[in-house]
């Protein structure tokens, strides 16, 4: 497994039995990709790509996945699909 590039921010999360879950705010259609802060208790991502045909949330995914080291396959949305605020699930992580 990769080793896990931690963000300069502290993400807020919440522990499940799974793994962890994190609430984000995607901005799609952004110059640049990437997770740009918090907001309150939810993560800021920035998306390059449009909110279209699961096209943001795949690209949040991989975002998600290359920032903690992980497995695209171990990322998921479990809730907010069609929305700006969503909630992430992240398989196998114990904490942050």
């Amino acid at each position: 497994m990769a080793a896990r590039k931690r963000p300069d921010i502290a993400i807020p999360y919440r522990q499940t039995g799974n793994g962890i879950t994190i609430e984000v705010r995607v901005e799609p259609r952004s110059s640049k990709r990437g997770i740009v802060g918090v907001l309150g208790n939810m993560l800021k991502v920035k998306l390059t790509a449009p909110p279209v045909e699961g096209a943001a949330n795949e690209q949040l995914i991989e975002v998600i996945a290359e920032t903690l080291g992980v497995r695209k396959s171990d990322v998921r949305v479990i809730r907010g699909q069609t929305s700006r605020n969503k909630v992430v699930e992240i398989l196998g992580l114990r904490g942050l």
